[in-house]
């Protein structure tokens, strides 16, 4: 989401236009940055001089180089050129003289079917051919961490230690120059950000941004990435998204809210009987439906089955969904239904923003498309639901290993197209290869429990 304020934003602005208002704006260095298979930025320096050359190109990589690519080390096809999106030219506020441009990944002069950023092109495209596009509100979790002596991560703050830190105003003043330092940088790049607050783990935060187009929205959550990675090591911390680092305590989920609009009019507004409006009762049937295989990819981390595993944690409970099940205003179901939109509660911070709107978006149109009934909303508590009653009541439990969720995505031919071929195989097989290493490895766990055991 880019501000409108003279030099920081150029919209379609011709190149000379753009270069002009970068350079009033103290501008001499572009960061042409985009993203990888796993969600990474990535990127380089080019300076401003070469502005004309990013637009119309793109700034240059070694393909192989780029995960998720698998392009070849040799010929045409082993170029990955990052071409930017005017619209996204953004001066930032914590690296003076440095813009960010969001790069589309392009690969022989054609956009390239394996970036994540055109993966999401492709599905806006497929609602934009209905007249649609989709809103998203995206609501990153992290942690600020050390690393102790001995090697253990620990909270940033040694006096995080409430029983139940959620929303503490005790240690929330101890991060004050960093979060309003973060406040700082994202505001001035144009982000409308609502709220900043202590989550339910210890060192754990949040931030919430207003919803915007699902492009812009998740071009922001990586500009929220930089800029926080950038803050906190000046302060000496470690910005953290991995979904769940302390055993015991919640981990850092990252919430969609999500709006299908037509124009200015939002298609989820005037409920049915059953309090969802009749597009959105499809969509959200489609979510359900492909739930296990939406869970590789927004649950893409060994790790984050530990985030899922429906157990009580130090504050009582984890705050993730392990049920496939949608509720009014229910956040212990994978959907949470509210007026004129839904929380899409499964993604959790690992998770690659573009591809989990696009396989989002690719599930609730197929849920439309087949008029699909999500089945009746659940009120319970499902974390207290007894295995039997949730089973009597026919709501499946999402995957328990990445494994598991990978095993759903390679049959899913839905979500598999909205990735597309070559991302689909590479994203397949570079998992796959994580939960190997995984399989392989001996934890402190397993030593302690086995080692004088027999």
């Amino acid at each position: 989401m880019a501000s409108d304020r003279p030099g920081l934003s150029a919209g379609a602005a011709a190149p000379a236009e753009l270069r002009a208002r970068l350079e009033a704006a103290g501008v001499h260095t572009l960061l042409v940055q985009f993203a990888d298979v796993h969600g990474s930025a990535k990127g380089k320096l080019v300076p401003l001089a070469h502005l004309g050359q990013v637009l119309q190109e793109g700034a240059g990589f070694a393909g192989p180089s780029i995960w998720g690519t698998a392009l070849p080390r040799t010929g045409p096809r082993s170029e990955y050129y990052a071409r930017g999106d005017a619209s996204t030219a953004q001066a930032l506020p914590w690296w003076p003289g440095v813009a960010r441009i969001v790069g589309d990944g392009h690969v022989a002069g054609q956009p390239f079917d394996a970036c994540p950023r055109q993966v999401l092109h492709r599905a806006r495209a497929r609602l934009a051919d209905r007249g649609w596009h989709v809103q998203l509100g995206i609501e990153p979790e992290f942690f600020l961490l050390r690393r102790a002596s001995d090697g253990r991560w620990l909270p940033a703050d040694d006096h995080d230690r409430l029983a139940k830190p959620s929303y503490d105003l005790q240690s929330l003043p101890r991060r004050a120059s960093f979060l309003h330092a973060l406040h700082a940088a994202l505001a001035g790049c144009g982000l409308d950000v609502l709220q900043l607050d202590h989550e339910d783990a210890h060192g754990q935060y949040e931030v919430n941004f207003a919803h915007a187009e699902a492009l812009a929205s998740c071009d922001a959550l990586m500009l929220f990435k930089l800029a926080a990675q950038a803050l906190a090591e000046r302060e000496g911390m470690v910005f953290s998204m991995m979904p769940k680092p302390f055993a015991g305590q919640p981990g850092s989920g990252m919430h969609f809210h999500v709006s299908l609009w037509e124009g200015g009019r939002c298609l989820f507004d005037g409920a049915g009987a059953d309090g969802l409006a009749p597009l959105a009762r499809g969509f959200v049937a489609g979510v359900l439906a492909h739930a296990p295989a939406l869970c590789a990819l927004a649950a893409p981390t060994v790790n984050s089955y530990k985030r899922l595993a429906a157990r009580n944690s130090i504050t009582g409970t984890t705050w993730a969904p392990a049920t496939i099940a949608h509720g009014p205003n229910n956040r212990t179901a994978l959907v949470r239904t509210l007026p004129g939109r839904f929380e899409w509660r499964l993604p959790d911070a690992s998770a690659n923003p573009y591809l989990a709107a696009a396989a989002l978006v690719a599930a609730g149109l197929d849920g439309i498309d087949r008029a699909l009934d999500p089945g009746p909303a659940t009120e319970d508590d499902l974390f207290e639901l007894e295995a039997a009653e949730r089973a009597r009541r026919g709501l499946a439990a999402l995957p328990r290993t990445l494994d598991a969720a990978l095993d759903a995505l390679a049959a899913d031919d839905v979500v598999c197209a909205a990735l597309g071929p070559t991302l689909a195989a590479e994203f397949l097989r570079l998992k796959r290869a994580e939960c190997a290493d995984y399989a392989c490895h001996v934890g402190a766990w397993e030593l302690e429990r086995y080692v004088t055991a027999f």
